[in-house]
């Protein structure tokens, strides 16, 4: 495995994900990876447009290929806890669409 054993990325771009407090939620995930002493495991990155519109927050895990939606910050720790840590994805906030694009249409 590379540098980091999993790399969280937050999509903070595209047409609905900013409007969701997307940002929110990143900082909410950095705050909890480093409060979980992670910080050298796990990676948390902005990502552009996941072509999910309509559906975040999104969060995507790799290289567990987990996604997540309609994320906020309050559930950073349950993210980190659960799945990070103990390696159980929060099928609670679990995100799964057929494969490519499934952006609500406006």
């Amino acid at each position: 495995m590379g540098q980091y054993q999993r790399h969280v990325f937050v999509c903070t771009s595209g047409k609905t994900c900013p409007t969701q407090d997307s940002k929110d939620v990143f900082s909410a995930l950095r705050t909890a990876v480093v409060e979980a002493g992670l910080k050298d495991r796990v990676r948390v990155n902005h990502a552009g447009c996941l072509g999910q519109c309509g559906h975040g927050p999104m969060v995507v895990v790799y290289p567990d290929d987990v996604w997540y939606g309609g994320v906020r910050p309050a559930d950073a720790g349950r993210i980190v806890g659960e799945h990070l840590q103990q390696g159980h994805p929060v099928e609670a906030l679990r995100y799964v669409a057929p494969p490519g694009d499934n952006k609500v249409p406006e």
